[in-house]
């Protein structure tokens, strides 16, 4: 019964979706891992549940609710979550959805619900809010327009909105812009380089210790502990191309890095969740022959103390033009940087500067719990 359950749960968004031409279908096998405690290390700190609505025998509905020992720690004890809310357009089924989430929050001794995280702010987060007219990329929602007034109507209000930022490449960048990064290259003391995959699970280390420096004072932070940061590893190996991966260093020592992914769901959408029997080798031929557009700058960051220096400023631009050249080298076109939190000022600015734009918001919504 539990599999068939978890079953229907990751296929909700088939009934919901159906007829969206943007929807891009997610792996069922990953979804599945994502919420089985055997594979997924975020298990070690946190407990979920999970709640499926079905009509007619059909799933039509599902809401899942969260506690994080990590997150007590890092945004308050009583800090409960909620997260894969999809449903059909029925505001008391949406309500259903959230009584059964909260009232499990607050047997658990939760004050306020947080969301939507799925499972957590280091996977997928927030509810679309704008941008509905694209598909979204790699680890990003989607959502229909009617998501944000069914949760609202059950009591939410905004909590943060982030922001996700269009690039085209072949832009390139502003006279001001190539004047620091004119700078940054004839700075002995900064260099960019390729990860190494030879010593992979090292550099992993060394990109999520940058990470968590750089982000660590940032709202809503919650580390990646040591368990997470083998399971990343193992999951983007097959997934990184070094020219578009990379570590700046400054006097030898890595400070800033930026990591692009092959935006997966544009190559999965004609596989419909399934890897078998062929979509394993299609997936595979679209990574070997370089058969994307579109790449999703997912992870990056400047260690804290050079944040807000020209090496630190210039550090970002330069792995930003790196990874922009080589990328238009491999025939990608496009890029998206998200997300970006709304207040995150530096960062937008600098986006901003080399004529990025925002193209996607998604919203975290919060609630007192009485």
């Amino acid at each position: 019964a539990l599999a068939r359950t978890l079953d229907g749960f990751v296929r909700v968004p088939w009934t919901v979706f159906r007829n969206d031409p943007h929807w891009s279908p997610p792996l069922l096998f990953e979804r599945k891992q994502l919420l089985s405690p055997k594979h997924n290390p975020y298990f070690y700190h946190a407990e979920a549940r999970l709640w499926l609505a079905t009509r007619d025998g059909a799933p039509v509905g599902r809401i899942s609710a969260q506690v994080d020992q990590l997150v007590q720690r890092h945004m308050g004890a009583g800090t409960g979550q909620f997260g894969f809310f999809d449903a059909i357009e029925d505001k008391g089924l949406a309500q259903a959805l959230f009584d059964e989430a909260e009232a499990w929050l607050k047997a658990r001794g939760m004050t306020r619900a947080l969301g939507p995280f799925s499972l957590s702010i280091n996977e997928e987060a927030g509810l679309l809010y704008d941008g509905f007219d694209t598909p979204p990329c790699l680890m990003m929602g989607h959502a229909r327009p009617y998501y944000a007034a069914h949760v609202e109507a059950c009591g939410y209000r905004k909590a943060k909105d982030m922001d996700a930022y269009w690039y085209r490449l072949a832009d390139g960048m502003p006279p001001a812009i190539a004047r620091m990064l004119a700078w940054g290259d004839n700075n002995p003391r900064l260099e960019v380089r390729n990860l190494d995959k030879r010593a992979w699970r090292q550099e992993i280390a060394t990109v999520l210790d940058i990470f968590n420096d750089a982000w660590r004072d940032n709202w809503g932070f919650v580390p990646l502990t040591e368990a997470e940061i083998d399971k990343m590893a193992r999951d983007l190996k097959p997934l990184i191309h070094p020219p578009i991966a990379r570590i700046c260093e400054y006097n030898g020592a890595p400070i800033a890095f930026m990591i692009s992914l092959p935006d997966l769901n544009r190559m999965t959408r004609d596989l419909d969740g399934r890897l078998l029997p062929f979509g394993w080798a299609k997936l595979a031929a679209r990574l070997m022959h370089r058969r994307y557009k579109v790449v999703r700058v997912a992870l990056m960051g400047v260690r804290q103390n050079l944040q807000r220096t020209r090496h630190g400023a210039a550090s970002s631009l330069m792995l930003i033009d790196t990874i922009r050249r080589n990328a238009m080298a491999d025939g990608i076109t496009h890029a998206e940087l998200s997300w970006i939190l709304e207040d995150n000022h530096a960062m937008r600015g600098i986006l901003e500067a080399i004529g990025a734009h925002v193209y996607k918001r998604y919203r975290l919504y919060e609630k007192a719990l009485a």
